[in-house]
């Protein structure tokens, strides 16, 4: 009988010693620092119109955590202090935010490049039709989850009637030319997995997926993403109804890939919570686990040289980001096993 893994619950596993993530990257001589701060990640609320399976932020219609204009302001300060070179606006569904329009405007005016995670379906909620038009006129780099480029698939993990919603959105960013030839406007694309198992290598399915979508609805696009899914909130009560969480920790432990550490995204990024709280991911911030004591804990208090190769507080759910080609919210970390 295989044993059991009970130190590899990613949400005890941040308030415990010892931290297996750790003494893995010590048994390869690793240690995890960020080299540089290029990107601000803002979560700006858990708020969104769908309730997706595996959404590791727990985002609903039902949450009310939105970050305040006033924690905007301190974001926008910092941008303005600091010339981080990319802002990363992700939530929930971030244009549900009253303050977004205002975030992106102001951080483009900044010279800022921005980034919006943009679930697509939001795109038809009340006053969001003209968002491509917005996007388009900012400049803005649109990253969309779409789960696979059949229904089935994509209603299974975001609910009946998204595949269709989204199709019909793709088509409108790229009516105002997002993600086709000849055009500067960047439309990306992000795959995870239906279910407890790790994305194939990323060239493959978006070869996949350009052709498909194509071919069946006319539909381009840059580049595809493929993120693994972490064990966490909404994917980690899916992994223990199923019975496959210590299957799919074992999975990512075995997956370790010692050349997927340099290019984590918790080196180059830090994330601010919808409070104005700073961590170093949008994963550690989904389970309370901050940045390391010693260091400002506000975007209000941010100093970059503080930051810039401060140690990377990990748990036992790192191994997703390590596990295989390796996974940030850029998609796979090396290009070959």
């Amino acid at each position: 009988m295989v044993p059991a893994l009970p130190f590899l619950n990613p949400q005890i596993e941040v308030a415990r010693a010892p931290n297996r993530f750790d003494e893995k990257l010590t048994s390869h001589s690793l240690e995890l620092r960020a080299s540089k701060v290029e990107t601000l990640q803002v979560n700006v609320g858990k708020l969104c119109n769908q309730a997706c399976k595996h959404c590791h932020v727990d985002a609903s219609p039902a949450r009310t955590e939105i970050m305040t204009r006033e924690t905007v302001e301190q974001v926008i300060g910092a941008l303005r202090q600091f010339r981080f070179p990319t802002l990363d606006i992700t939530g929930g569904a971030p244009e549900l935010n009253p303050s977004f329009r205002h975030l992106v405007s102001e951080a483009r005016d900044l010279g800022t490049h921005v980034i919006v995670r943009h679930n697509l379906t939001v795109m038809f909620d009340p006053g969001q039709s003209n968002l491509p038009h917005f996007f388009r006129e900012h400049e803005v780099e649109v990253v969309s989850s779409l789960p696979y480029f059949l229904e089935q698939q994509t209603d299974a993990q975001r609910g009946q009637g998204v595949f269709h919603k989204s199709i019909e959105a793709l088509l409108r960013l790229n009516a105002v030319g997002y993600g086709v030839d000849g055009s500067s406007l960047v439309l990306n694309l992000v795959y995870n997995p239906v279910g407890a198992f790790l994305p194939p290598p990323q060239a493959s399915i978006e070869a996949d997926f350009k052709r498909e979508l194509l071919t069946r609805y006319g539909v381009s696009f840059n580049h595809l993403y493929t993120i693994t899914n972490m064990p966490i909130k909404r994917f980690l009560d899916y992994l223990r109804r199923s019975g496959n969480e210590e299957r799919y920790m074992r999975k990512l432990v075995e997956a370790f890939n010692s050349h997927a550490v340099e290019g984590l995204m918790c080196r180059t990024l830090v994330s601010v919570d919808w409070t104005g709280r700073l961590f170093d991911c949008d994963f550690n911030q989904m389970l309370e686990l901050g940045v390391a004591p010693e260091l400002p804990q506000s975007i209000a208090e941010f100093d970059p040289l503080k930051f810039a190769s401060r140690r990377v507080m990990t748990g036992a759910h790192c191994f997703g980001c390590t596990a295989g080609a390796g996974s940030s919210c850029g998609g796979a970390v090396v290009n070959s096993l």
